[in-house]
């Protein structure tokens, strides 16, 4: 075991080097422009392959496996949806952001709709990725945890505020210039990790392709489509939902986009977006082929699966020390992608669309740099404290629950951009910000009394597109026509 450590530790130490040597030379020469939107020079090829490992994040890598075990592959009905979101981002939504060369996404809400709607577009924005980011590298950092670092007796708020410590380092000085290049490192780790563990338990079980579903489809975890129609898992309802899940968690998310906009033209832009569509489908069958190889390793040597934990035990418990090194890699290289990207798109958005940098020419370069850097550690902290709240809760599928927090979140942003859109009519802001909160409210008690309502239909992570359409009605019935 101790030379178990040394040599993972060694292996750890090596990766963030080179992570760091990285992150070093892409932040050269960085200014404000630079932290923002990339200097708007970003390689299509690099953003596109990159925001793969922030779609995908820690809890895919994590939870998307351990989800065969009870809905067998359905969840590709909602990577389905996927695509179709990502067709829908970038031909409808990039051309407006490139037309209105836009740094901050919500500066359209602005331009389209007025003030209040530009403000609670961005509250709700910070709401949503806030919980959202927070929940995923509580996960990943709670198996590292329970895995490796419980064993070194390091404690779990140490390791959050060392990992916290590090992704401020290096985003600090260059932004989205910076993690461009550093979540392309980190993609390259975590898919090379998938794919090789994926490879190794398939050539350990010793079956061939067909083999493994024939085993898998008497276990019953092969079920693809699910034609029930009351039931969550609905395949409408699922490819819906992960339309919308797209559009709304990618295209009106400042994390996504501002990478995607650092892209110098519109044309490469939707390239890029597609390439991630089609790249991001591929991938998660693989992480669900792995969830089915790993269940019946699991049944074949007796060992308790558990959602997310079944593929870190197997992983570090029953596989080599060489396959553990490398999962610990792969899973670290997921945890950066989708943090590091929060952070800077929060703080980037509270200066931009908060504080107003874009208008306000009365503070000079450095002072609004000060103030950045300012703004950054305090998210740093806000996402320790957001991790210890997730730490108490403790729920066993963490992926359920960054799916529902989307629902409620997304929902009123979805609704904003939609009317935006969609109408020519003019808002009376005043009352802008109260149809955004009644709207997810009306979805919690629409939740909490769904079994009153409507015996056995179930609502599922359609709830975003009731969400949306409730703040979208909302929004008509406090505006007039635009003469």
């Amino acid at each position: 075991m101790n030379n178990f450590n040394l040599v993972l530790g060694s292996t750890i130490i090596i990766y963030f080097i080179l992570f760091f040597i990285v992150a070093f030379f892409a932040s050269k020469n960085s200014n404000n422009e630079s932290f923002f939107i990339g200097n708007k020079n970003s390689n299509w090829l690099l953003v596109s392959f990159g925001m793969i490992g922030t779609s995908l994040s820690g809890v895919t890598f994590i939870s998307v496996p351990g989800f065969v075990g009870t809905t067998g592959f359905t969840y590709i009905q909602i990577v389905f949806g996927y695509l179709i979101g990502y067709f829908m981002i970038a031909f409808i939504l990039l051309p407006i952001y490139y037309k209105l060369n836009l740094i901050s996404i919500y500066s359209y809400l602005n331009v389209r709709l007025g003030k209040y709607a530009y403000k609670t577009g961005v509250c709700f924005f910070i709401i949503s990725r806030l919980l959202g980011a927070t929940a995923r590298l509580y996960l990943v950092i709670n198996v590292l945890q329970l895995f490796i670092l419980d064993n070194l007796q390091i404690n779990f708020y140490i390791t959050s505020i060392i990992i916290l410590f590090m992704i401020w380092i290096y985003t600090n000085k260059g932004g989205v210039k910076t993690i461009v290049w550093t979540d392309t490192l980190q993609t390259f780790c975590m898919l090379f990790g998938l794919v090789f563990c994926s490879y190794y338990i398939y050539r350990l079980l010793n079956i061939n392709f067909f083999d493994t579903f024939s085993i898998l489809k008497e276990m019953n975890f092969t079920k693809i489509i699910e034609t029930d129609v009351n039931s969550k898992l609905f395949f409408v309802k699922q490819i819906l939902a992960g339309a919308f899940i797209a559009l709304t968690m990618t295209g009106m998310d400042q994390e996504m986009m501002q990478k995607n906009i650092s892209v110098k033209s519109l044309k490469n832009a939707k390239k890029n977006m597609l390439t991630i569509g089609f790249m991001i489908l591929i991938v998660t069958a693989l992480f669900l082929f792995l969830g089915g190889l790993l269940y019946i390793y699991a049944h074949r040597f007796n060992i308790p699966a558990n959602a997310d934990n079944l593929f870190p035990t197997i992983a570090l418990q029953y596989m080599p020390p060489f396959v553990s090194i490398i999962f610990i890699i792969a899973l670290i290289s997921a945890l950066f992608p989708s943090a590091d990207g929060a952070i800077t798109s929060l703080t980037s958005s509270f200066c931009i669309d908060i504080l107003g940098f874009e208008r306000d020419n009365k503070k000079d370069i450095n002072q609004k740099t000060k103030i950045r850097k300012i703004t950054h550690i305090l998210f740093i902290i806000l996402f320790f404290i957001l991790i210890i709240v997730f730490k108490k809760l403790n729920n066993p599928s963490m992926i359920d629950i960054i799916l529902r927090i989307a629902g409620y979140t997304y929902g009123p942003l979805l609704g904003l951009f939609s009317f935006a859109i969609l109408t020519k009519r003019k808002l009376n802001n005043k009352f802008v910000f109260l149809v955004c909160l009644i709207a997810p409210t009306l979805c919690f008690i629409l939740d909490i009394y769904q079994t009153s309502l409507f015996h056995n239909y179930r609502i599922g992570l359609e709830m975003l597109i009731i969400n949306g359409l409730l703040t979208f009605c909302g929004l008509m019935l406090i505006s007039k026509k635009s003469f």
